[in-house]
């Protein structure tokens, strides 16, 4: 299965507070630029913080089409296990 981790901090959040291994940071307020390139993953797995931003994100994928999207809340949720 074709899965993106995406992060939708912002840059600096990205680098400074750490991330997800493996994850991209497509920020909140770009994560539109980046729909064409997420339409060609199977699933799409989104974090930030907290999740508020990521349901943010998912709530503008929805509504561009895209459906296999999973909230995962906070970055450091995610396990590669």
């Amino acid at each position: 299965m074709k899965t993106i981790i995406v992060d939708v901090r912002t840059a600096d959040e990205f680098m400074i507070e750490g991330h997800a291994e493996g994850s991209v940071n497509y920020p909140l307020d770009k994560i539109e630029n980046y729909i064409d390139t997420l339409r060609e993953f199977e699933k799409i797995i989104l974090v930030c913080r907290s999740g508020n931003r990521a349901n943010i994100a998912r709530s503008i994928l929805l509504q561009s089409g895209i459906s296999n999207i999973e909230n995962q809340g906070a970055w450091q949720n995610i396990s590669m296990n």
